[in-house]
């Protein structure tokens, strides 16, 4: 197990031009490059998976569950209401951290509960792109 999964759900594969004001100007490649920087060190691989669709996500996850030594997930607007891939974090054996680019308790009210939060190894908001290391970072130390 050599390999990080980096998870990010709806409308988070047009990062860049998508509301760059909350969201920032990095697009998700250029988040893949900064997660595999801060893993390479210790002989990691990321393995990127983004949809909009959330069943893809939860096979994504059954997929990598034993293939992989952590993940980064960015559930989008998942966090909400996103029950099947509650679910499918539940059954991953390995840490993972959870991303916001935007600071989800400073946006509206609806934005301000997660579904999957309570499972994580850990949350990282409002940091935009710069969040996806500190979760590598997490991974790392959490691996240790």
């Amino acid at each position: 197990m050599t390999s990080v999964l980096l998870l990010n759900g709806p409308n988070l594969g047009i990062l860049g031009e998508r509301e760059p004001e909350i969201y920032g100007h990095d697009t998700l490649e250029d988040i893949a490059g900064f997660v595999a920087d801060e893993v390479a060190g210790a002989g990691w691989k990321v393995v990127s998976v983004q949809d909009d669709c959330e069943g893809e996500l939860v096979r994504a996850i059954h997929a990598h569950r034993s293939s992989t030594v952590g993940a980064i997930v960015n559930p989008g607007a998942l966090m909400m209401a996103g029950w099947s891939l509650r679910d499918a974090l539940a059954a991953y054996p390995a840490p993972w951290i959870e991303v916001h680019l935007s600071n989800v308790w400073a946006r509206e009210q609806f934005r301000h509960e997660s579904v999957i939060a309570p499972l994580a190894s850990g949350v990282v908001v409002g940091l935009g792109a710069f969040g996806y290391r500190l979760a590598a970072r997490a991974l790392l130390h959490l691996s240790g």
